[in-house]
């Protein structure tokens, strides 16, 4: 689809390291960089009939025309003019879900057509020159090495810091700092080249082409990183899932050469049928949000494979505290992937169950994370702070998995009980609906117990308790953090159902109905719901309430539904309704979850509008961020965040429905 103007335009989106965005309207309006904002220059040239003309990047050279760009869920498509010849530009990382080994793949296209405009013949030469900052974070310039090889697929140059740690850092605002970055051309397309010169060294691709008013000439160019060693998970230090048995960056480059022609015609269909599900829901709106979601979401996750051979998809925090396998990072994204590839979900969670179990987590309710990113090594959020010593920015955490019990690491009152036991119960039953059965949930159903004990103990009317959505401050009595808890009630209800314990099942979603009543009515202040039980002031989106319509459990009633969405429409601001009434910001996740609940196209409308309003308007050229100003669209901290994977929830509301 056309684009008129996104904050920044998606270019490589493989892992939390290797991302590269174009934070401009135009392609030559700003140098590339990293979802952080760090500068990671890709520069390319266009040497028509002897002329140097710029197309990407910042530089000295004349800039050829940008005439358009369009967006599709898996590439960004740029047109340019001048000199006689049309170029294109495409960027391409085929992230097509249903296929671990090629979400895995840290390899992305640069397609690159060029023809005559004017029904001359014109010679073109393509420079794409990709910088050093790519293998290191920082700015200054540590010592480089780089070489060519030939390969049976073509030619690849690559590049890497003489002196590199594999995960010699962790933390949030980093880009990575060893590895190997690497370009390649298939046979008889072109050159690539490790170049040093004065004060830097680049990697180069050389592209003849040649203009002619008969077709297009075509070009690939594969960018691909090689990271060494990807996460510490828990007691080993393990590589990406598409280097298992020993596959090297080379085999992998050469599969994505092998199957360019395949992936794209993949992508292609792929994106012409998420583009048009979307469209049905709430037109083009819906189909532009999705598309900028899509390899956002995924692209802030690494997928590897633990010692028992299962997926494991670790999120990265990104600009909220770099945490790794976030529970309420996942639950806001798990739409995209319960709509795709349950499996994916179910990698998500594992680490967490993992942790749970061990002798250092001693509480009823379910962890936060399971470390900081790279390291998946215990959870860090809420640790004591004589535990923590002197962690900076970019230290690592101590390894708390190892700790043995009785240790007291974690406070209390850091914790997030009753929002991430809510979180993992309702996606445990998620998944087993996907799949029709509870066969993931069995090895679990113990803590699970624990967990929905807890939340029957203490979800109805929580405590002053931290919760997902704390930015305006803690709160007791949250009564959408209240409505959680009811549904990860009936979540276990649905588990207990699918294993055949019938009996246990229709009691707790006696339970849940229980607890649903008294919530209603204590929660209603006459056209809305309030923000906290008790004094029944003020308001706020309950998005918790779109599992009781995706389960179709009904214990709350259709007047609530539609009440509350008038509502959010009555309290709209230019780019959206608040979070709460606390504040003017607010969450476009959430606003996605209540549009699930709505009974016809014009409310969802009415609701994302706005959200698209905001990303045409924002000053901020950051990647869709998911908490902004609903007055002045200036994004809060977030950017390049996996919760963009809620924007699909309408989407798997309709598909859940379909398949009833």
């Amino acid at each position: 689809m056309k684009i008129n103007r996104i904050p920044s335009v998606p270019l490589i989106t493989c892992d939390p390291y290797f991302s590269l965005w174009s934070p401009a309207d135009r392609l030559t309006g700003a140098d590339t960089c990293h979802w952080t904002g760090d500068v990671k220059r890709v520069r390319g040239l266009a040497v028509i009939d002897g002329t140097a003309y710029r197309f990407m990047g910042m530089g000295e050279e004349p800039a050829l025309e940008q005439s358009s760009l369009d967006l599709t869920p898996t590439s960004s498509r740029y047109i340019f003019e001048g000199a006689g010849i049309e170029l294109s530009a495409v960027f391409t990382t085929p992230l097509l879900l249903e296929d671990p080994d090629l979400i895995s793949r840290p390899c992305s296209y640069m397609d690159f057509s060029v023809r005559s405009l004017d029904g001359a013949e014109h010679t073109a030469e393509l420079q794409i020159s990709f910088d050093e900052e790519f293998c290191y974070h920082g700015t200054e310039h540590p010592e480089m090495n780089g070489g060519e090889h030939a390969c049976p697929f073509g030619d690849a140059a690559f590049m890497m810091k003489q002196r590199r740690g594999p995960l010699s850092h962790s933390g949030d605002h980093l880009t990575i700092d060893w590895g190997t970055l690497y370009l390649a051309v298939p046979s008889g397309s072109g050159k690539v080249f490790y170049l040093e010169q004065e004060d830097r060294s680049l990697l180069r691709a050389v592209l003849p082409m040649k203009a002619s008013a008969d077709g297009p000439d075509s070009v690939t160019l594969v960018a691909a990183y090689d990271d060494d060693v990807s996460i510490m998970y828990f007691e080993s230090a393990v590589r990406g899932y598409w280097a298992r048995d020993g596959k090297t960056i080379l085999t992998a480059i050469g599969e994505a050469i092998a199957d360019h022609r395949s992936l794209l015609s993949r992508c292609s269909v792929f994106d012409d049928e998420l583009t048009a599900r979307a469209r049905d829901i709430a037109g083009e709106d819906y189909a532009l949000i999705t598309a900028l979601a899509y390899r956002q979401s995924i692209a802030a996750h690494k997928l590897i494979e633990d010692g028992d051979g299962n997926l494991i998809f670790l999120s990265k925090e990104c600009f909220s505290n770099g945490c790794i396998g976030t529970v309420d990072i996942t639950y806001p994204s798990a739409p995209l992937y319960l709509l795709y590839n349950p499996e994916l979900v179910k990698g998500m969670m594992r680490p967490i169950f993992r942790f749970a179990r061990m002798p250092v987590w001693p509480f009823d309710f379910a962890p936060h994370d399971v470390g900081r990113y790279p390291y998946a090594t215990g959870q860090v959020y809420g640790v004591l702070a004589e535990r923590t010593g002197k962690i900076g920015e970019d230290s690592v955490f101590p390894p708390y998995y190892q700790y043995p019990a009785g240790e007291e690491v974690y406070q209390l009152h850091r914790q997030m009980p009753v929002e991430e036991s809510g979180n993992m119960l309702i996606l445990c039953a998620a998944i087993a609906i996907c799949e029709g059965n509870a066969e993931f949930s069995r090895p679990q159903m113990d803590i699970l117990e624990k967990w929905v004990s807890y939340l029957l103990e203490f979800g109805e009317d929580p405590g002053e308790q931290l919760c997902t959505d704390d930015f305006a401050g803690h709160l007791a009595h949250n009564i959408n953090l209240s409505a959680k808890a009811i549904l990860g009630v009936y979540a276990y209800a649905i588990l207990l159902e699918k294993l055949g314990r019938t009996n246990e099942a229709s009691a707790y979603r006696r339970r849940a109905a229980r607890m649903a009543e008294s919530w209603e009515e204590r929660a209603q202040c006459g056209d809305h719901t309030a923000l906290t039980f008790g004094d029944r002031q003020g308001w706020s989106l309950k998005y918790n309430l779109v599992w009781d319509v995706l389960f179709g459990s009904d214990l709350f009633s259709k007047d609530l539904y539609r009440q509350e969405l008038a509502w959010y429409q009555k309290m709209s601001n230019r780019y959206g309704a608040p979070l709460d009434s606390r504040k003017d910001y607010t969450k476009s996740d959430w606003i996605l979850w209540c549009c699930a609940m709505a009974e016809n196209r014009e409310e969802i409308e009415a609701l994302i509008h706005p959200i698209v309003r905001f990303l045409e308007e924002t000053p901020d050229r950051c990647p869709f961020s998911d908490w902004f100003d609903t007055k002045t669209a200036e994004h809060y901290h977030f950017q390049n965040r996996t919760v963009q994977g809620a924007l699909f929830m309408p989407l798997l509301r309709a598909a859940w429905e379909k398949d009833e």
